[in-house]
């Protein structure tokens, strides 16, 4: 008993002398902060030494003792100050300009808040509203039913006059609750500008009713990630003629630049190949009306282009909000005196636009409607849906506009930081031409200077060739390139449809697994740039990722992709550096209706804004959209292992609770882009011909093994490892701390693992050798890292932890081990592109074996998110 008071009473002691030494401390700073130094002496500094200061603190805001002595002698008017009382001077002026910039950040952040809770309000309003709409309407169908007579007969409809009376819709935020204006069927021939003029007026009053959500019936896109990070409320149609997307948003920028921005649309859509204006005129009240065609590219080679007339009108409403709304004009009308163009299908745009509505504390509000009619009549019957399903107009127009604009917003305030001496837009610029590039060798235009070889008795792969690139983009590509050359731009080209495939889940393993298509042996040496040779036989471990831009959503990867030494090429083709610059999209598994592809280019090592680009790789689009539920498709296998087996071994599969896989069907378009001489042109043909065939059959074989089954094969070793240490994973955690990880339902290993795999918060566990590494993760620990399955045991512990964390890291490994589980404070990790992830929580557990051994020790992260 005496020896716990004595411990009591010693621990007493060094608490109050830590309180008075943290008490000391406190004083010292703020004498500090008075401008007093530590003998409690008061410096007062003329205008003239501060200038002085000022302009060395401009230069350097920290300086060094020898800097601060070199002041002293340098400025006469300095030299009755003490070099400590310099230092605290120094001190000072860093801290009131954190305090400025954070004081700035504050009032930014608080206009921002202050105008989303106002978005959220009125979409909450809104939703309620309809919500008691659709009661009441319920309501009166289920008085009708009861009504009816027993006896069969034509049931008698609802009174439309009631229904119109009873009509609770959200008035318009912005219009003061204009109804909105049907469509006319027959329009006179509106050949004047007041003709064209009442026309927009109609258009701007129909779209306005469509953005604030009255006039279509919105559901929420499934897939999409809420919160105050997401890219905003993304809704789709239900029930309206055509597609149709509305979003709402707020942007970081002003108005005027936002109107400016979406109205070039081919400097921010891809998938839009040209805008042309051909005659607008300025109205009354400072608008314009302008008479547009467009020309979009199609998404595969199975299917035509698109193409529109439009009437676009830009007007500042009565409330100062601005509006761009656009539609599509008859010949009848007035429309543009366009003849359908070859090749070319003619598509509606029906009243779509933007409203632009301006905050107080800077940036604005936004809201996005797409509506079309994109003709699904004239493509096969099997990519009918593809040209049916809102979601995935959401995903390729109204989600890239307010992509684009995150961007823009985020490089303007500076939030977006130059990643291996590449600023922002000029990454972002690199990104789009690798995309705009894809697309024009997926379509081949024959005014682009595109023409088809002879064919080879197979339609199964179509070659083409372009001596001349005439378009801007192809030149900028390519023309120093070409002009060293003398010969010009094959490529060849395929298109196959795939059953039961994830369209993500097919791209991220054509990244991870570049051997398992690119085959080395190929005697087709125009292909080496985009292959890598290993000697090991492993997969996924033979190239160098430098990652060079990653989309705060997941939804983007821009890398430098190094490869290893292949062999010379025989004559005709030239070959490039082994760099390839890499655009992985569309991998996020639980998006719908996400077109996912990985393109790549050949370049040097260098890069700069003209590089030239030959964009070649793969796009996969998914056809189902309806089927997808959101629930989205999960691996973590070493699916390479399986591919050794060869097409049987498919017990690798992935399953989801609804059973939607087994009628999964995606198209894949496959692109590859060469350069040649002309004396070689016919040679290169062939071989190209042959190299696509060879990648056909490889991503074929690929698709196999990703593909799910019921049957019940032999399982590979990667997999059945996953499997048990994902069982090992959950069981230890209901040893340890005596309740589940997550509801289980069922004890076979597979719905562990999918349990595991899907659960919220990130998990990682890693192996303890002396030094921790890492091992395994669910998914959402590999998205925190920012990794692949592939490439987690390449990561380093240590640089995944920042200062605070390197200093504790030891200590809770010792707790872990000797308590079993501890629980961990709040703090930050360290993706590996560099970026911070911070998490409210985390929870440390050992993970054992079936022998009792200790086989690792799992992580939990609760609540992560990265910090913007």
């Amino acid at each position: 008993m005496l020896d716990i008071l004595h411990r009591k009473h010693a621990k007493g002691r060094g608490g109050e002398e830590r309180w008075a030494g943290r008490v000391s401390e406190n004083l010292k700073a703020m004498q500090e902060d008075s401008g007093m130094d530590v003998s409690g002496k008061y410096v007062r500094y003329t205008n003239e030494q501060v200038e002085a200061l000022e302009r060395v603190y401009h230069e350097c805001p920290k300086p060094s003792s020898i800097r601060r002595q070199q002041l002293i002698k340098d400025c006469p008017i300095l030299a009755n100050i003490e070099p400590k009382q310099i230092k605290v001077w120094f001190q000072n002026r860093r801290c009131r300009e954190k305090q400025r910039k954070e004081s700035s950040r504050l009032v930014t952040v608080n206009a921002k808040l202050t105008a989303l809770n106002k978005l959220l309000m009125e979409e909450n309003e809104r939703l309620s509203k309809h919500s008691s709409q659709l009661t009441l309407d319920n309501h009166l169908l289920r008085q009708e039913l009861q009504q009816m007579p027993a006896t069969p007969g034509k049931r008698k409809l609802p009174d439309q006059a009631a229904l119109a009376s009873t009509d609770t819709s959200c008035d318009s935020v912005v219009t003061g609750g204009l109804p909105p204006q049907p469509t006319p069927q027959h329009s006179p021939r509106a050949s004047s500008p007041a003709e064209l003029l009442s026309i927009a007026e109609e258009t701007v009053t129909e779209f306005v009713s469509k953005a604030t959500g009255t006039a279509i019936d919105w559901i929420q896109l499934p897939g999409m990630k809420p919160g105050p990070d997401a890219i905003g409320i993304v809704a789709i149609s239900h029930g309206c003629p055509g597609v149709a997307a509305r979003a709402c948003s707020l942007v970081g920028l002003e108005p005027s630049k936002v109107v400016e921005v979406l109205k070039d649309r081919p400097s921010w859509l891809p998938d839009c190949r040209r805008l042309s204006i051909l005659g607008s005129f300025p109205t009354a009240n400072g608008g314009t009306v302008e008479l547009l065609y467009t020309q979009m590219y199609a998404p595969t080679t199975l299917a035509p282009p698109r193409d529109f007339c439009t009437l676009r009108y830009t007007t500042i409403l009565e409330n100062r909000n601005v509006v761009i709304c656009e539609r599509s004009l008859s010949r009848a009308q007035g429309g543009p005196m366009i003849p359908p163009v070859q090749s070319f299908v003619r598509a509606e745009i029906l009243p779509s636009g933007y409203l632009i509505r301006p905050c107080e504390g800077g940036g604005c509000i936004i809201h996005i409607v797409d509506h079309m009619d994109l003709e699904p009549w004239s493509v096969p019957e099997v990519l009918r849906p593809l040209y049916e399903s809102s979601a995935v107009l959401a995903q390729k127009t109204t989600i890239a506009a307010l992509r684009h604009l995150r961007q823009l917003s985020q490089e303007a305030s500076g939030d977006s930081a130059p990643r291996n001496g590449q600023k922002p837009a000029a990454l972002r610029a690199l990104s789009q031409r690798l995309a705009r590039g894809f697309n024009q060798a997926v379509n081949g235009f024959v005014e682009d200077g595109w023409a088809a070889t002879v064919s080879d008795g197979m339609d199964d792969v179509s070659v083409m060739i372009n001596e001349s690139p005439t378009t801007k983009s192809s030149q900028i590509a390519s023309e120093r390139f070409l002009c060293t050359l003398g010969g010009g731009i094959l490529c060849a080209k395929a298109s196959m449809l795939l059953q039961n495939v994830p369209a993500a889940l097919l791209i991220r393993f054509l990244r991870e697994h570049r051997s398992e298509w690119a085959d080395c042996d190929i005697d087709a040496s125009a292909a080496a740039a985009f292959r890598s040779t290993t000697c090991n036989g492993t997969a996924g471990h033979s190239q160098l990722s430098l990652p060079l831009v990653n989309s705060s959503e997941q939804e983007e990867l821009l890398e430098v992709v190094k490869l290893e030494q292949h062999t010379g090429a025989p004559d005709g083709i030239h070959m490039r550096d082994n760099f390839l610059l890499q655009l992985c999209s569309g991998i996020d598994e639980n998006a719908v209706g996400v077109c996912s592809q990985l393109v790549f280019a050949p370049v040097d090592v260098t890069l700069s804004d003209d590089v030239p680009l030959l964009p070649s790789g793969f796009r996969v689009i998914p056809l189902d959209c309806h089927l997808i539920g959101g629930s989205g498709f999960s691996r973590t296998r070493d699916l390479a292992s399986a591919l050794e087996g060869g097409p049987e071994v498919t017990g690798l599969r992935t399953e989801t609770g609804t059973g939607s896989s087994n009628h999964l069907r995606s198209v894949l378009t496959i692109a590859f882009q060469f350069a040649y001489e002309a004396h070689t042109r016919e040679n290169c043909a062939a071989v190209a011909r042959q190299y696509v065939r060879s990648v056909v059959a490889s991503v074929q074989r690929v698709a196999i093994a990703l593909a799910p089954s019921h049957s019940t094969p032999r399982q590979s070793p990667g997999s059945a490892n996953a499997a048990v240490l994902a069982r090992h994973i959950l069981q230890s955690y209901r040893l340890n701390l005596g309740m589940d990880l997550a509801r289980i339902d069922a004890t076979d290993d597979n719905s562990l693992f999918e349990v595991f795999w899907q659960h919220t918060d990130a998990i990682v566990c890693c192996a303890w050798k002396g030094l921790p590494e890492f091992m395994f993760a669910n998914r959402a620990g590999l998205d925190m890292l920012e990794t692949t399955s592939g490439d987690l045991q390449n990561l380093v512990w240590e640089k995944t932890l920042d200062e605070e964390g390197q200093k504790t890291a030891y200590t809770d490994f010792t707790l872990v081990l000797q308590q079993g589980y501890t629980y961990l404070p709040a703090g930050v990790r360290i993706s590996s592109t560099g970026r911070l992830a911070k998490y409210d929580r985390a929870l440390a557990w050992k993970v054992m074996a079936e022998d009792d051994s200790i086989q690792c020790i799992a992580f939990l992260f609760m609540n992560w998110s990265f910090l913007t």
